[in-house]
């Protein structure tokens, strides 16, 4: 079978450059606008993009002055968007440290079955610790706290979603059978985190389980991906540290017993795309210069866990800074931040014009033949399965890389013209999971 490419669309209000909404053609409260979202995935679903993405964080960013510090709840909009669209995948941001797993289990069963299998979480454990206050906590958990709840968080929503038999819905009037008894069950999990019966009140996913997606790049993180996660959404700045991450990360796939094939390494890029070079470049330009340095420095300082003021606009990291050999927030983010300025010899206002088009995925700047030869590399090169196709400004940039970049793709031979399948593991060329309790010698526990 031939290797596929995949594209995921992550979308973000008017765009992934921090200065996208003071272009002269960008909705400035798109955030909040249903209609631009559903435009958005309708224009990747007729690209055959594989799906679609929306981050979340249960913080308001920063006081609202600089840029929006907020969107829709994700899963919310999810289910307007599938209502739009009929076979594009649709993964939302969903956290362990601050949802329960029975209401999440529930919540994703039912945007799969609203979409006819085209759901996919994607699981974080949330980083900042003004989510903490948020929930009745004066800080965050220690990161291997969050990882060990992450962790049962898993198990439990994994049962929840076999506690009902694929086969369980008869249908039989004249019997008076709607379901067949036999096939709902009980977890009865009890476990350091969380004590559930079940079974939950949705019936199996469309999908078995939702497309199961993972973000984080620590060392902790990387575990759990290896365990549990289909599709890793990860930033990498070369070709080099791509390669590293995915020959990583499929051998950890195989230690755990999985196949390496059905871990799939989607790395950002926000493509800056032009007819030439020069045209790329002065739209890259063009948004450098609406940045608001205030901004970016506030971005800055919260990924690398210091104040402001610690940071020298026109001076590089501070040594203490570099040298700080682990964080509990956004750890493998602020190693990539700090390589990154290390590498390049940059100042803080330097490393903030590096930040502002992707915060920290690879931004490529060129033709949509550049582009193309990127993408391909990395591809072909043992660096990525796919691409998370980061747009700097939306819908410009998604419309760009859909006209131009997309059909050179096709011409290469690497990606789809025409769906193959429904559902987004299909999409993803993923099985769909056999229920855990039907399995030879499972016990399984009846409902009260």
């Amino acid at each position: 079978m031939t290797r596929e490419l995949h594209l995921n669309a992550f979308l973000m209000e008017a765009g992934h450059h921090e200065a996208a909404w003071r272009l002269p053609e960008s909705i400035p409260g798109a955030g909040i606008d249903v209609q631009h979202y559903i435009a958005l995935a309708q224009i990747a679903e007729a690209a055959k993009f594989d799906s679609i993405f929306f981050a979340d964080g249960s913080v308001a960013q920063g006081t609202g002055e600089f840029r929006v510090p907020g969107q829709i709840e994700p899963l919310t909009l999810l289910t307007a968007v599938a209502g739009a669209t009929s076979r594009i995948g649709l993964i939302a941001t969903a956290s362990t440290t601050y949802n329960d797993p029975y209401g999440l289990a529930r919540r994703f069963a039912s945007v799969d079955h609203a979409s006819n299998g085209r759901a996919g979480w994607n699981i974080v454990t949330s980083a900042t610790s003004e989510e903490a206050v948020n929930f009745s906590l004066e800080e965050r958990p220690l990161q291997a706290t969050r990882y060990e709840r992450a962790d049962e968080f898993l198990q439990v929503a994994l049962k929840l979603w076999d506690s009902w038999g694929d086969d369980h819905f008869v249908g039989d009037k004249a019997g008076a059978r709607w379901g067949d008894p036999s096939r709902l069950r009980r977890i009865d999990h009890r476990g350091k985190h969380f004590q559930v019966a079940g079974p939950l009140n949705v019936p199996r996913p469309v999908q078995g389980y939702p497309l199961l997606v993972q973000a984080g790049a620590s060392e902790q993180g990387k575990a759990f991906a290896a365990r549990y996660a289909e599709a890793i959404f990860v930033a990498h700045q070369t070709l080099e540290q791509g390669q590293a991450f995915y020959a990583d990360m499929k051998a950890r796939a195989a230690a755990e017993g999985r196949d390496p094939a059905h871990v799939l390494v989607l790395p950002g890029i926000v493509p800056i795309i032009g007819s030439t070079e020069a045209e790329a470049t002065a739209k890259a330009r063009e948004l450098d210069d609406l940045r608001i340095p205030e901004y970016g420095l506030r971005q800055l300082a919260t990924i690398l866990e210091v104040d402001e003021g610690d940071l020298e606009l026109d001076a590089p990291l501070p040594r203490a800074v570099v040298e700080q050999t682990r964080r509990e927030g956004f750890d493998s983010r602020s190693r990539l931040v700090i390589d990154l300025a290390e590498r390049e010899g940059l100042t803080v206002r330097q490393l903030l014009g590096r930040l502002g088009g992707g915060r920290g995925h690879n931004v490529v700047i060129g033709t949509p033949e550049q582009v193309a030869d990127t993408i391909e590399a990395w591809f072909t090169q043992g660096a990525a399965d796919g691409f998370n196709v980061m747009g700097a400004a939306l819908p410009s940039g998604l419309v760009t890389f859909v006209e131009t970049v997309v059909p050179l793709l096709r011409e290469r031979g690497l990606f789809r013209s025409e769906y193959a399948g429904t559902t987004l593991r299909e999409h993803y060329g993923l099985p769909r999971p056999a229920n855990q309790f039907e399995a030879e010698g499972a016990q399984v526990v009846q409902p009260a």
